[in-house]
């Protein structure tokens, strides 16, 4: 039977201080810095869901230990004993569930090594692109064998990875391909030059990429829209701290944007890595009040102070397409996505099932070739499907904030990046209107 959550709608403006989990995509990121290290590395604030959780897994059956535990400060923390770039001889299976992020960077990692390694996931997962960073490394020497279909997962990975002057692929359909071959490319002689035949989109993820490498010690890294250098070299065992995930923030930021009131969010501010920390910007544009300071942001609705829609290019901000839709409902004109098309391969459509979902609530709402119109309508309660997307899960409960008699199906898919979304959002106290 199918679980189902039924949000409560709240009864007046939201009062709340949210702690949201550690990023995911740092945390993949800084796993595998230090898993190519000599040395051991101690890691704080590891991201609690899935997809970290798989990360981990796979690293450990590559004989990469990661001994997890929990600081004074209730965070967890994992010391990780790199392998100076040296894998294990296969066969070795690596199974990363859901995980896409953490799919094409075990990937990209298991073609330094031997093999063979074969590299699978979950049905939904095995349905996901692969096929640009599949090429990359077979242009780089690695032997690839396709499971089922090229492109796709499942696929055996074996070295050794040889390096070319050159190589290309599409910047336009994921920067996790871009990522990927950035993460493994001081292991390969003479690294990795990587021209790019499109555009790079959701760049401020390929720059914490860059961040996080330097901050182990690669720094000679080259990132523009259509190009991208990194030299050969080695990570360093570094100490390093994970900041919490801008991406889960945007949820209880929208809350105080659709419902009024007040949210505050601790560790993310002007100093955050994530790009996604625009999204203060977004809601200020339509008419929410920020206070951002060095590491902690506030967003404050008033009741007399209306939702307006915007139009926005979200290309650089794409995972909260679902967020800033579910806002959009909310105000009194219409809002414009554009340039986000190719998240219609992510977990799940997130153009096409959104737009169906919301539709069921009344919304009225259009997918266009690369975003979405959304227009202002009345909205009803209504059972929403998922689509195996934790950000669709997580968007349609602030949706049942201000939508009395919204259902939520199957939302423990929220497990891949906030395991206790549910919890918190139940928890943040309403003043009374």
């Amino acid at each position: 039977m199918t679980e189902i959550a039924r949000v409560r709608s709240t009864t007046g403006p939201i009062i709340a201080d949210v702690q949201v989990p550690a990023s995911k995509s740092i945390a993949n990121r800084a796993l595998i810095c230090a898993a190519l290290a000599d040395g051991d590395s101690l890691l704080h604030g590891i991201a609690p869901g899935d997809d970290t959780v798989a990360m981990v897994e796979c690293l450990g059956r590559l004989g990469i230990t990661v001994d997890m535990g929990t600081a004074a400060d209730g965070r967890t923390t994992g010391t990780v004993v790199g392998c100076g770039g040296v894998l294990p001889h296969g066969p070795i299976d690596l199974h990363t569930n859901l995980a896409g992020t953490t799919s094409r960077f075990i990937t990209a990692l298991a073609a330094l090594g031997p093999g063979p390694y074969t590299i699978d996931g979950a049905p939904p997962l095995r349905a996901r692109p692969m096929a640009p960073l599949h090429d990359s490394l077979v242009a780089l020497g690695v032997s690839l064998e396709a499971g089922e279909q090229w492109g796709q997962l499942p696929v055996t990975v074996s070295g050794p990875l040889r390096g070319a002057d050159a190589i290309m692929m599409p910047g336009d359909v994921s920067s996790q391909y871009v990522t990927a071959l950035m993460l493994i490319a001081p292991y390969i002689s003479n690294g990795i030059r990587l021209g790019l035949s499109t555009e790079l989109v959701s760049r401020p993820y390929v720059e914490i990429t860059r961040a996080v490498m330097a901050a182990f010690g690669a720094a000679d890294v080259e990132v523009s829209a259509r190009r991208i250098r990194v030299s050969a070299g080695s990570y360093a065992p570094t100490e390093y701290t994970i900041e919490p995930d801008a991406s889960s923030a945007s949820y209880p930021l929208a809350a105080a944007a659709v419902a009024g009131g007040a949210v505050s969010v601790k560790g993310i501010g002007r100093r955050s890595l994530q790009g996604d920390a625009k999204f203060i910007d977004v809601l200020e544009a339509m008419g929410c009040t920020a206070t951002v300071g060095a590491t902690d942001t506030v967003v404050m609705r008033r009741a007399d102070q209306p939702l307006r829609g915007i139009d926005i290019d979200m290309a650089d901000i794409s995972d909260l397409v679902p967020t800033l839709a579910v806002v959009a409902t909310q105000a009194i004109t219409p809002t414009r996505i554009t340039g986000v098309g190719f998240i219609r391969a992510k977990e799940s459509d997130r153009l096409g099932d959104l737009a169906d979902e919301l539709r069921r609530t009344g919304a009225d709402i259009t997918v266009e070739e690369d975003g979405l119109l959304i227009k202002p309508k009345p909205l009803h309660g209504a059972r929403l499907q998922t689509h195996h997307d934790h950000r669709l899960a997580m968007s349609f409960g602030i949706l049942g904030l201000v939508v009395d008699g919204i259902e939520v199906a199957d939302p423990g898919v929220v497990s891949k990046s906030w395991p206790e979304f549910w919890t918190a959002l139940e928890s943040m106290p309403t003043r009374p209107a």
